[in-house]
């Protein structure tokens, strides 16, 4: 029987660098090689596990995110989770440490974690198991959205219309 490696990776940077697009092309890849992919983003994750504990589904939830071979949690740190969604988080990440791989895209970085949570406990033991077999990719650059605008807002300032005369 091959054993399967459990290995994270957290793509870091700030927004339109292009961190969701290398995350889907990384699932698609693993559902191309027959593995099991679930695709959410951290608020969505949060709102499911708090409706799920609001109505004694706390373990069918834990369940239904520790199945999938890999787990793409998109967005964290761009909308700020609920008062119990960094716990949330954190057991979806403990359920799935060292069994399942993870993928995470964030525009928070690693250090700064404790005052995105508002919990510094939790903020570290998530980043424990997360970080243990874990591929950080930080990526920096202008955003991939604004770089036509730039360019067209570059030409007005010029005088180029684009337009042959």
């Amino acid at each position: 029987m091959k054993t399967i490696r459990a290995s994270n990776v957290l793509l870091v940077g700030p927004p339109g660098v292009g961190k969701t697009m290398l995350a889907v092309a990384l699932a698609r890849s693993a559902v191309d090689a027959g593995h099991r992919v679930y695709f959410t983003t951290a608020a969505e994750l949060a709102a499911k596990c708090h409706k799920a504990a609001l109505e004694g589904r706390w373990s069918s939830v834990m369940r239904f995110f520790a199945g999938p071979r890999l787990l793409m949690i998109d967005e964290l740190g761009y909308l700020p989770l609920p008062g119990d969604g960094a716990s949330a988080l954190f057991q979806v990440i403990n359920q799935r440490y060292l069994k399942s791989s993870t993928i995470l895209t964030t525009n928070v970085g690693i250090a700064d974690w404790a005052g995105a949570f508002g919990d510094a406990t939790v903020a570290a033991a998530m980043l424990d198991r997360l970080l243990h077999r874990a591929a950080v990719v930080g990526i920096d650059g202008p955003s991939y959205r604004l770089r036509s605008h730039q360019s067209h807002s570059d030409n007005l300032r010029k005088g180029e219309t684009g337009r042959a005369g």
